[in-house]
């Protein structure tokens, strides 16, 4: 048994983010064992998925990948998914519809098994993905969930589970009430106004509690995070019983992201490369992450009013409701305050999609102001570049005051913002040029939070080196995985 291949299947969400985690996560395991191999199934989303394209695009991409160890195996495109009113239930209903795809690949691996192949012994599949475990379950086949947000988000779901079905608390109209609450996995009282937006009515409460009961079912919840900067969330979800083993074996990070666009990258890093040292505050809010005209003249205005050398990844928003991913503007001084490409020439920078970890790395950048997305703000720590948070949607807002209240690592642009991407007619809030000039000002001059910075950042570094904390999770991991092997 000692020499036998163990073979895991992989089950990533169908996001771009959530896909490249997984293969990382995926090399990560298979170069600390040779007798582990991964197959990894790659769900295709249905066209009318605003964020379909960049999936479609880069799944093909991988088809030309060769990694050892790693093989991949696109899945049959399913057109039945049900449209919901809440967005996270559509893509589950999309991922669900692939479970016979699934099973009947699993069976054929059973039954004939390819020589020198090894014996399955795990799925790993992605937090939106906790349908598979059904299927996992007809092999008798255990069930890890990787968990691609943080520690505490995961205890925070749970803990919702936990108010809804065991004291029968109408989590709804607590969400929506003006109160802070005690969370197990924080040491700070959680205010309601950043609970994700899902909670806020029933619809997206039911969605939560069924992903939460499902990850009660896995064997053990992979997480990406490390027990140096997370550790009362660890602690708190270790001393519960009814929660699965959990593994911290983060940060787990793409460092190679957007290197193949170096065409494109070549004018911004040569731009950074003439500005003095975490001088240049950094904008990018993520793949979703777009605002209207009058939001964008506010941050024009407060990092016009703060002085600060900036960088600024401007998106178009989405043109019609078919669609969730920015665009680049051709011409975004059409949209900003009159003569402000100009006035700020000399200090500024305003672009389209930017190579952020690229970016992050560079020596000239200072500060981040962030959709506060669990990859983004890994990122940032391994860095060293302190955050200013503004979330948009899913969990972020519940990063934010993790960050900026629980941790400390950040300060607050905003915590509470939320976009509707269902109803894009909604009342709209505006952070104004005030609050945006502060946050930047906050974030530049803090020098006690650029040293908290440096400190996360080697202890990020540590953690998945031979010794760290996430390096030893991760063989403990391994040997669960080898337990299974008959």
């Amino acid at each position: 048994m000692a020499n036998s291949t163990a073979e895991l299947i992989f089950i990533p969400a169908p996001w771009v983010g959530h896909i490249m985690s997984t293969i990382e996560i995926a090399k990560l395991l298979v170069n600390r064992d040779n007798h582990l191999s991964i197959t990894v199934l790659l769900i295709n989303p249905p066209p009318s998925f605003g964020w379909s394209f960049a999936v479609t695009t880069y799944i093909q991409s991988l088809a030309n990948t060769k990694m050892d160890r790693i093989s991949f195996i696109n899945l049959p495109q399913d057109k039945n998914s049900r449209v919901s009113k809440v967005p996270m239930a559509t893509l589950t209903d999309c991922i669900n519809n692939h479970c016979k795809y699934v099973r009947k690949i699993v069976a054929h691996k059973m039954s004939q098994p390819v020589p020198g192949s090894g014996q399955v012994v795990a799925f790993v599949v992605d937090m939106f993905c906790t349908g598979m475990i059904d299927v996992a379950n007809e092999f008798n086949v255990p069930t890890y969930v990787f968990f691609t947000s943080n520690a505490a988000f995961l205890g925070f779901k749970l803990y919702i589970q936990t108010l809804s079905d065991d004291k029968n608390q109408d989590v709804v109209e607590l969400s929506n009430s003006d109160s802070t609450i005690p969370v197990p996995c924080f040491v700070k009282p959680v205010p309601t106004k950043v609970f994700p937006a899902t909670c806020h009515t029933q619809e997206g409460l039911e969605f939560i509690l069924r992903s939460a009961r499902k990850l009660r079912d896995a064997k053990a919840i992979i997480v990406n995070t490390f027990l140096e900067l997370e550790t009362h969330a660890i602690d708190s979800l270790s001393k519960e019983k009814t929660i699965p083993m959990v593994y911290p074996v983060g940060p787990i990070l793409n460092l190679e992201a957007g290197a193949g666009k170096a065409s494109s990258n070549d004018d911004i890093i040569t731009w950074l490369d003439t500005q003095p040292p975490s001088s240049v505050v950094f904008l990018c809010f993520g793949s979703m992450g777009s605002f209207d005209e009058v939001q964008l003249k506010e941050i024009a205005n407060g990092l016009e009013r703060s002085g600060h050398r900036f960088l600024w990844s401007l998106r178009r928003p989405p043109s019609d409701q078919t669609t969730t991913a920015s665009s680049d503007y051709e011409d975004p001084g059409t949209l900003l305050p009159e003569g402000f490409l100009e006035r700020t020439a000399e200090i500024g920078k305003v672009t389209g999609w930017v190579p952020q970890v690229a970016v992050l790395g560079h020596g000239a950048v200072g500060g981040f102001v962030s959709h506060c997305g669990w990859n983004s703000l890994l990122e940032s720590l391994w860095f060293g570049v302190p955050s200013a948070t503004w979330p948009i949607y899913a969990e972020q807002q519940l990063n934010a005051f993790e960050m900026v209240v629980e941790l400390g690592l950040a300060v607050e642009i905003k915590m509470d913002y939320k976009k509707d991407f269902v109803n894009q007619k909604a009342g709209k809030m505006v952070v104004t040029t005030e609050e945006i000039e502060s946050g930047i000002r906050r974030l530049m001059e803090d020098y006690k939070l650029r040293k908290k910075m440096k400190e996360i950042r080697e202890k990020s570094i540590a953690a998945v080196a031979e010794g760290g904390s996430s390096y030893a999770s991760v063989g403990r991991l391994i040997k669960d995985f080898k337990r299974n092997l008959l």
